[in-house]
């Protein structure tokens, strides 16, 4: 066990957010947070993390114990980094302890080159702390983790203030990684990374050696990490085993056994009722009358189960059928700004749109996907050809919802477009989308980003168009609102053109796809499931090339290590022989002088210069000798050289 939460209560204005929550987290635990937005999820996050303190009414409320080995990270959003520091430097402040001790034991070191053995303990300790930390590999880790959140070597040195928002967040999932607590809490963490990114930290976090809790409202990456699922419904919490589609399965099994059960109590309960009302007056049966009500109060009653009647009722249609090519886009560039400022991103697409496909653009961020879906409408200026069939009626989401009037209020929005429809029709149609109450006086300028999704799509359910043009329709929505337009987009019969980030729409509702890529793009004439399946392909012999490249170099390093260290040792082997030889000159040189000098001698002898023939021999000796030493003298000066 890493943490255990008991009976965790809080309000808000009077309001119960969390009532009596329980919930325990043990080693390698793959958790999802799943609710409703304002349901309490984040309040618990902060109150695990002493952000915040629960509401206590005894003792035995609000207890929040940890293991005393627990280490907790938490991804909040992006604070935490320091803006003038470079990625490198930020990232290395977590190892800041392993430095400081490598550091220290340089110093040990040169205090026992300088005889002093005082630290050798302190030596011993810090060298198997650092071993045990793995300090020596820091670099490494730092490396891994930087590639794999999308960071390449060039921007190492880049200083943190001139990252953008989504930049900074992943440098704080980085620097959150390579801490690498037992307990770590991240809150929306996919949001601003790409596909591959995301998958990256998906098989990041599924062999991570710790327990990881995760607010998401991305399904596919829940999915794909967690093994179990707690959702936060009207306060309460519940737990279920698997990943999100488990749960859900779960969840609907659990609704209509209880639905059952209920139904089931509710009989009985009728049937006595009706048993004590006719038998209770009558001497003959009020005694059993009377124990049969007994029998009624000791019922413990299932509770009615709760229908989320706030669920957003999307539903598309259109009048006019199109003809079968709807959209043929020939030749056309993408491109941002003007005059010297504009920027390319895609030189020339070229695809087209038959009636009834749902068209999937995918790319990441800043390639032009947004730029694209407003070129072939005719709102941005562009090279080539974008042809229109006839009877073609475009309805369009638009991500930053900027066709709407912040002044106006919800009502007013839609009495501005339709003004035939009555207020009861008006009405209606936003209850649909979940506006009720007072909150259809707001105005747009003032709801969430995600109100104001759906009431863009309360304009979009009146314009009956047969084509839809959505840019990141589920941003900023809660989990059953994206469900509910899914499942819209999915019995929609008409064309649909949309850009996304949300796999799980993407694999529910994309039949092909649009890839932009810095310079180009590709179309997948697939599904997104069968797109993911060649991306980790693709991934995967990138890997394995790299892995071969590396190896190959390792080989050919290793083989030249081997070269020059025979080289070396052939050279070592010449410089002996020759440094040998000219001794052994030396020595011949030496003793070839003492020759010569005693057949100098011998020759001052009467006996030997008036002997005329011994005197030659001499003679010619000597002079022998003396060419002996010149050949030697000129190979010592050679070898010397």
């Amino acid at each position: 066990m890493l943490v255990s939460l008991t009976n965790i209560n809080k309000f808000f204005n009077g309001r119960q957010i969390l009532s009596n929550i329980s919930l325990t987290v043990d080693e390698n635990d793959k958790i999802g947070l799943v609710g409703n937005n304002g349901c309490g999820k984040s309040t618990l996050l902060k109150i695990i993390t002493g952000s915040l303190e629960p509401d206590r009414f005894s003792e035995k409320d609000g207890i929040i114990s940890f293991a005393s080995k627990t280490s907790v990270g938490y991804l909040e959003q992006m604070g935490g980094l320091d803006s003038e520091s470079t990625v490198m430097e930020e990232m290395q402040k977590v190892f800041a302890p392993v430095h400081r001790a490598i550091e220290r034991l340089r110093e040990i070191e040169l205090e026992i080159e300088s005889g002093d053995n005082s630290s050798a303990d302190e030596y011993q300790r810090l060298s198997s702390w650092i071993e045990a930390n793995d300090g020596y590999n820091t670099d490494v880790k730092i490396r891994t983790i930087l590639n794999g959140m999308g960071f390449s070597g060039a921007e190492y040195d880049r200083r943190i203030s001139g990252f953008s928002g989504g930049e900074k967040t992943r440098l704080c999932i980085s620097k959150l990684l390579l801490e690498e607590p037992n307990l770590l809490i991240l809150d929306e963490p996919t949001n601003h990374l790409d596909f591959r990114t995301i998958m990256w930290l998906e098989d990041y976090l599924r062999s991570y050696r710790g327990a990881v809790l995760i607010v998401s409202h991305d399904r596919y990456f829940l999915d794909r990490l967690c093994t179990s699922i707690c959702e936060i419904e009207r306060g309460v919490l519940k737990r279920y085993k698997g990943n999100y589609s488990a749960f859900i399965r779960q969840r609907e099994e659990n609704d209509a056994r209880q639905e059952k059960e209920y139904e089931q109590q509710q009989k009985q309960i009728a049937k006595l009722e009706d048993y004590i009302a006719r038998n209770l007056v009558r001497a003959s049966t009020t005694k059993m009358a009377q124990s049969r009500r007994k029998q009624l109060e000791k019922t413990e009653r299932i509770e009615k189960p709760f229908h989320d009647e706030k669920h957003a009722r999307i539903s598309f249609t259109y009048a006019v059928e199109p003809p079968l090519e709807v959209l043929k886009v020939k030749n056309v560039d993408i491109s941002v700004g003007a005059g010297a400022g504009k920027k390319t991103l895609v030189e020339s697409i070229d695809f087209e749109v038959r009636r009834g496909e749902k068209v999937g653009i995918i790319g990441d961020n800043g390639i032009g996907k947004s730029t694209l879906l407003k070129i072939i409408q005719g709102l941005l200026p562009h090279e080539g050809k974008v042809r229109w069939n006839t009877n073609v009626k475009i309805s369009y989401f638009e991500q930053e919802s900027t066709n709407l009037n912040p002044n106006l209020t919800v009502m007013e929005e839609l009495h501005s477009r339709y003004p035939s429809l009555s207020e009861l029709e008006v009405r209606n149609l936003l209850a649909q989308v979940r506006f009720v109450g007072e909150n259809v006086f707001k105005e747009t300028g003032v709801i969430s980003g995600g109100e104001r999704a759906k009431l863009c799509f309360a304009i979009m359910m009146q314009e009956h168009g047969n084509v839809l043009i959505l840019d990141e329709p589920t941003n900023h929505l809660d989990l059953s609102s994206k469900e509910a337009i899914e499942t819209a987009l999915e019995e929609y019969t008409g064309t649909v053109i949309f850009v996304s980030h949300d796999r799980y729409l993407l694999s529910r509702t994309a039949d092909r796809l649009i890839e932009l890529k810095s310079g180009g793009y590709r179309l997948h004439n697939y599904g997104f499931e069968k797109y993911l399946d060649i991306l980790r392909e693709e991934q995967a012999e990138e890997k394995r090339i790299a892995e071969a490249e590396k190896n190959a170099k390792a080989v050919a390093e290793s083989k030249e290590k081997q070269t020059r260290a025979y080289r070396s040792k052939q050279q070592r082997s010449a410089d002996a022989a020759r440094k040998n030889e000219m001794r052994r000159l030396e020595k011949e040189i030496d003793e070839l002088q003492i020759r010569i000098d005693s057949l100098n001698e011998e020759i001052s002898h009467e006996e030997v210069y008036t002997d005329y023939e011994l005197m030659n021999q001499k003679c010619a000796e000597i002079d022998r000798l003396k060419q002996k030493i010149d050949e030697d003298f000129e190979k010592l000066i050679e070898l010397d050289e």
